[in-house]
């Protein structure tokens, strides 16, 4: 009887070691699909941009800040308007009724303010702001190698990853930006997504979609380290003392002055 069974556990034992090498066997086949999927270059948000393209759309960048900046310095203060009143006793050879009339008109408040005026504001494209970053990035040259004039000196700042290659744009108000960088040795493209504002004279991002190669990451584990990581560097958000507002509207970054 002894025999018989060990021939009867058998099946169960050759049915575990099955399930085990198909789990097994799945596994490898996830992990290799993710390494896939992470190495792999995703579908550009952004076009690439010529050298002189590149100088072209900084320059107009910053004379839109400039403009803006010049606008606030010469923002006039509301004024108060004093009541003058008639030499002849207040009404002017107009009479009592028609004064009686006038008051029942309708009318606007007293002009006591001149009128607010209209602010100040810049649209900005996404060509412009790739741009600017491909400038203060380092990678003008228009490729990875240019990430080479980035030190740990630089604004980039120490211990951070190097950006090698750079892509944004916008999409109604959502801004999507695509950055090469290096993980575990190898070139990563990632993407980030989300509205771009602003509080108390910082901008603020809030994601809406994240990915590592064309794999998809979900936003709630990404958020919180992003979130800790931007209030680490507060002093990068904080907003030019002329600028009140930012966002991303109609497929444009839209600056508004203070």
């Amino acid at each position: 009887m002894p025999g018989l069974c060990v021939w009867a556990d058998r099946p169960s034992g050759f049915m575990r070691f099955k399930i085990d090498r198909i789990i097994s066997i799945a596994t490898l086949i996830a992990s290799l699909v993710a390494i896939f999927l992470v190495l792999k270059k995703p579908a550009p948000v952004g076009r690439p941009q010529s050298p002189a393209a590149i100088a072209a759309n900084a320059e107009s960048f910053d004379r839109k800040m400039e403009t803006l900046e010049a606008a606030q310095q010469r923002r006039p203060i509301a004024s108060v308007a004093t009541p003058v009143e008639p030499a002849n006793g207040g009404n002017d050879g107009v009479s009592d009724g028609a004064l009686a009339a006038a008051d029942t008109q309708p009318h606007a408040e007293p002009a006591a303010v001149s009128g607010a005026p209209q602010k100040t504001e810049v649209h900005i494209n996404s060509d412009e702001i790739g741009a600017v970053l491909a400038q203060a990035l380092g990678s003008v040259g228009g490729g990875p190698a240019a990430s080479s004039s980035l030190s740990p000196d630089s604004n980039v700042g120490s211990g951070e990853p190097v950006i090698k290659d750079q892509h944004v744009s916008f999409d109604g108000d959502v801004v999507h930006g695509q950055f090469l960088t290096e993980i575990a040795g190898k070139d990563v493209w990632v993407t980030v997504s989300g509205h771009l504002g602003s509080k108390d004279g910082y901008a603020t991002f809030d994601p809406t979609e994240f990915k590592v190669g064309d794999l998809s990451v979900p936003v709630s584990l990404v958020n919180p380290a992003l979130q800790k990581k931007l209030a680490e560097q507060r002093d990068r958000m904080k907003l030019p003392d002329y600028v009140g507002d930012v966002k991303v509207q109609d497929g444009q970054m839209v600056v508004q002055q203070k």
